[in-house]
């Protein structure tokens, strides 16, 4: 996703942009999203200035003719709630920092829950409505704004070489098929994009984090926001490897109910877990009761591109000269893809950025790469590695 946004933005820009990915569009951790655009989990700081420029920006590409209802935009809104008084307390002091930094959030007391979910389980302390949050359908999203770029778009190519030229600076890249010159690189590779740096010659943190969604049948429209418990938030900012997992659910405009989160650090390890989809499938029944009667269809499993500060690498790498970085949004990929994309399209023609790009320098942890050196276990080779050059 943050590659297709890249690529839009970057063309809008009048750049002429290939796309290379290794797989299909939305082959990796874009087709095992769950199609988020929140505000309502991110602190005041970097990232939430990063979201609040992609909330708009995704609106702004709903609203173009064509690509909206192509890729199943839903302004829903999300409800965050708390289950205990101490719980709803820490919300609401999490709320009032994000009312400062621009976010809507309006607090929701327990006797007014059910105006917003009728289903929900009662017995919660209340909570806060935060009606910026919004979703898309990742794949669809990922696959229309390629189209919409109108960019050279080239599947099924690993890429295996960053090419540069004797004085160090890019010159494109090198791929299973072939050669690709540019005068810039944009490393996209989501939850591989630290690969994709060691072949440039430089470090970039990016650690797979597991997680697993659980799907329902089809059901009518019984949910009708991202509903998920408080303590979600702080799942999202843990540094641990360990599992956690925190009932998020949704509806879809297909029909059938997204059921998260789980979050744990096993490499690329790809093996099935029962516990932690019994552990998925008990946390949303104790949100929405009505869930214990309703089959479960599938389930799956994505990696999310986890950086140790929990932001990711946007703009210009010093390290290598026409190497850009658009990678390690964790979870939140799908929702800051098109303020990653607009950004990195303005560094990229030479404007000022709409965001300062300090907190998102590449090269922030250098001093600190042998730290997270063999961090994880065996790496995959499945997912998506999308390289705007």
């Amino acid at each position: 996703m943050v590659g297709a946004a890249c690529a839009l933005y970057a063309a809008r820009a009048g750049l002429a942009v290939t796309v290379v990915d290794r797989g299909p569009v939305a082959g990796g951790t874009t087709g095992a999203g769950e199609g988020n655009l929140l505000v309502s989990d991110k602190e005041p700081g970097p990232e939430l200035e990063l979201a609040l420029l992609s909330n708009r920006l995704w609106a702004e590409l709903a609203a173009e003719p064509g690509l909206g209802p192509a890729f199943e935009y839903e302004a829903k809104g999300g409800l965050v709630v708390a289950s205990t008084p101490d719980g709803l307390g820490a919300l609401e002091d999490f709320a009032a920092g994000q009312r400062s930094a621009g976010v809507t959030a309006e607090s929701v007391a327990a006797h007014q829950l059910t105006d917003l979910e009728p289903h929900l389980a009662p017995g919660l302390a209340g909570g806060v409505h935060y009606p910026q949050d919004a979703q898309v359908m990742p794949t669809l999203a990922a696959a229309h704004l390629v189209r919409a770029s109108g960019a050279r778009l080239l599947t099924g190519r690993t890429v295996t070489e960053v090419l540069r030229a004797a004085d160090g600076t890019v010159r494109g890249v090198r791929t299973d098929r072939g050669d690709i010159h540019a005068p810039a690189v944009v490393n996209a590779a989501g939850t591989w994009g630290g690969e994709l740096a060691a072949l440039a010659g430089v470090g970039l943190p990016v650690l797979p984090r597991r997680g697993f969604v659980l799907v329902t049948e089809p059901l009518p429209p019984l949910v009708r926001h991202k509903v998920y418990a408080a303590d979600y938030v702080a799942d999202v900012a843990s540094d641990s490897a360990a599992l956690q997992t925190s009932p998020v659910v949704e509806g879809t405009a297909a029909g059938p109910v997204l059921i998260g989160a789980s979050r744990e650090r096993v490499g690329f390890d790809r093996s099935f877990s029962l516990p932690v989809v019994r552990a998925l499938a008990a946390g949303a029944t104790r949100l929405f009761p009505f869930l214990e009667r309703v089959r479960a269809m599938r389930t799956y499993l994505g990696f999310r591109p986890y950086m140790p500060d929990h932001l990711p690498a946007i703009g210009p790498d010093p390290r290598v000269p026409g190497l850009f970085h658009a990678c390690g949004h964790e979870g939140a990929g799908i929702g800051l893809a098109t303020g990653t994309g607009r950004l990195i399209a303005q560094v990229l023609g030479g404007k000022t950025p709409d965001l300062d790009l300090t907190p998102f320098r590449p090269d922030r942890f250098e001093e600190h790469e042998e730290d997270y050196e063999g961090d994880e276990g065996d790496e995959g080779d499945e997912g998506d590695e999308g390289d705007a050059a």
